[in-house]
């Protein structure tokens, strides 16, 4: 067997879905085994939609690379924003909210913070809210802990800011639902390429472009509609680091999903959601720079592959069927969109959300926080050393260990106690569909491996979901390299592999008694 990839067994039917491309259409074939109908999957359900600019200060505390120079912003390349999507069945009261937010991420404490702040504004449960990162590494680091970096008296009344424009955001999308379609579909685009890279030359591995890695091209996207079949909004969700802009841009920026958005919002006129797939180990093949006309290329052309994806989709609550034949200078097979059957419409419109967690183990050995705290008093002893013996190169190696050390050391204070984290997860099954909201930054195996288990089905992976606690989920193979994502992984190896098959399960075992989702029996 292919390492870093999980046999695949048969198990009684669950998802349903007959083409080995996520999220592509499912057919009904003729007698003689022709393929008669093509239908695309969708979900019926209420939908609302409200977005706030969130664009911190010019000045704030900006250094999110260890690398960087600079402490605080020098102005602002494209706003950033928060984008606050409501999803209601057709019938109840059930709400699920994913808020979509131009930031890298938030440690434990301002993310636990920053939910009670949107809970308490906005009046919904925390078991209803999912924030989930762009994960731009443009846009600050903002911890309050910072608050004595330059910049740093900033960071507290922004998280304030931020707190109540997501909160009204969401009332906002809230009072906005209404019945809708949401139409899927499938693209490709190059953007995102595998990143663990080995220098032969330094002997280590490193975190950039490998031509040679495995990578994930596929560009889910969706088409929001209405009643009257307008479209109400877009979704886009794809896979790939943002880290375009790297430590030596000064400009606060949502990196490449910026441009990406505003190239679906011109050719839509309608809001373009930008959720982050499993992506720990791709990122864009030309990143790591200070150019944001690089970022913006990059983005366009993300948004180019997903306007192609979508303009491929049929009108709402359609499925294209053979018509039949046509006697002209060639005998032509016709075919034409009909409207979805009653049942087929039924089948749309299942709902079923579940929230559970899955135990995964620490590492062992792991550092515990007084540790990180001595190594952290090391480097900066190195690092003043370093300076006053006039050596900048060494000097700005250690100030990167400081800072890698004190995320680290966040990180460790936010871990739950026992031998275990409970790894959280939320499954949103709409008709055909899986939403599938995680934690961290899980290696793209995650994401490959489900949609390969389900062909045919889409699977939105969504991934830094409500935090990064754990930070990185690398493959079993990753373990022993000494690349940056391995090293401060919290989790033991194979731990990625333990939550994909786990996770295989859940979804085999999501269905009903007139759909369900089916995996593919095929062994490898």
């Amino acid at each position: 067997m292919e390492r870093g990839v999980i046999s695949r067994r048969a198990l009684a039917p669950g998802l349903r879905a007959a083409s080995q491309e996520p999220g592509a259409s499912a057919r009904r074939l003729m007698g003689d085994g022709t393929m008669r109908e093509f239908r695309t999957p969708q979900s019926r359900c209420r939908f609302g939609i409200a977005r706030r600019e969130i664009t911190p200060p010019v000045g704030i505390y900006h250094r999110m690379w260890g690398a960087a120079a600079h402490d605080r912003s020098d102005g602002v390349h494209r706003p950033l924003t928060a984008t606050a999507v409501a999803l209601r069945p057709l019938a109840g009261d059930e709400l699920q909210l994913i808020v979509a937010v131009d930031h890298c991420l938030l440690f434990p404490r301002e993310m636990e913070q920053l939910r009670e702040r949107v809970c308490h504004a906005s009046g919904v449960s925390p078991d209803d809210l999912l924030v989930v990162f762009s994960h731009t590494h443009a846009a600050g680091l903002m911890e309050e802990r910072r608050a004595d970096q330059p910049g740093g008296d900033l960071i507290a009344p922004y998280l304030q800011d931020l707190a109540a424009g997501i909160a009204a955001a969401i009332a906002d999308a809230v009072n906005s639902v209404q019945p809708a379609t949401i139409t899927y579909g499938t693209g490709r685009c190059s953007l995102a390429a595998h990143r663990d890279f080995f220098d032969e030359e330094s002997r280590q591995f490193v975190c950039g472009f490998n031509p040679d890695g495995p990578t994930d091209d596929a560009v889910i996207v969706a088409r929001v509609t209405d009643s009257d079949s307008n479209t109400v909004a877009t979704i886009v969700n794809y896979a790939c680091h943002p880290t375009t802009l790297a430590w030596q841009n000064r400009l606060i920026s949502p990196d490449f999903v910026g441009a990406m958005r505003e190239t679906v919002e011109t050719a839509t006129g309608r809001p373009c959601v930008f959720l982050q797939g499993a992506s720990g180990d791709l990122g864009p093949r030309v990143g790591f720079v200070g150019d944001p006309a690089i970022a913006d290329a990059n983005g366009r052309q993300l948004g180019y592959a997903a306007l192609s994806a979508l303009e491929e989709l049929p009108p709402p609550e359609t499925k294209l069927t053979y018509a039949g034949p046509v006697v002209s200078g060639a005998t032509i097979g016709t075919w034409e969109f009909r409207p979805l059957s009653e049942t087929e419409r039924k089948d749309a419109s299942l709902w079923r959300r579940d929230s559970f967690t899955v135990d995964l183990s620490y590492r062992p050995g792991l550092s515990t926080a007084d540790e990180t705290r001595a190594e952290l008093e090391r480097w900066s002893a190195s690092e003043q050393q370093a300076r006053t013996a006039g050596d900048e190169q060494s000097a700005a190696d250690a100030r990167a260990m400081v800072e890698r050390c004190r995320r680290k050391l966040t990180r460790l204070d936010g871990l739950p106690p026992g031998d275990a984290f409970p790894y959280p997860v939320t499954t949103l099954r709409i008709g055909g569909t899986v939403w599938l909201a995680v934690e961290g930054e899980p290696y793209n195996l995650l994401q490959r491996e489900l949609r390969s288990r389900f062909p045919g089905v889409p699977i939105i992976v969504m991934e830094l979901t409500n935090g990064s606690r754990i930070g990185y989920l690398p493959t079993a193979e990753t373990y022993g390299t000494g690349i940056y994502q391995e090293s401060i992984a919290l989790l033991e190896r194979g731990c990625l592999e333990t939550l994909i098959e786990h996770l295989r399960k859940r979804l085999a075992a999501i269905g009903s008694t007139s759909t369900s989702l089916h995996q593919d029996a095929t062994e490898t």
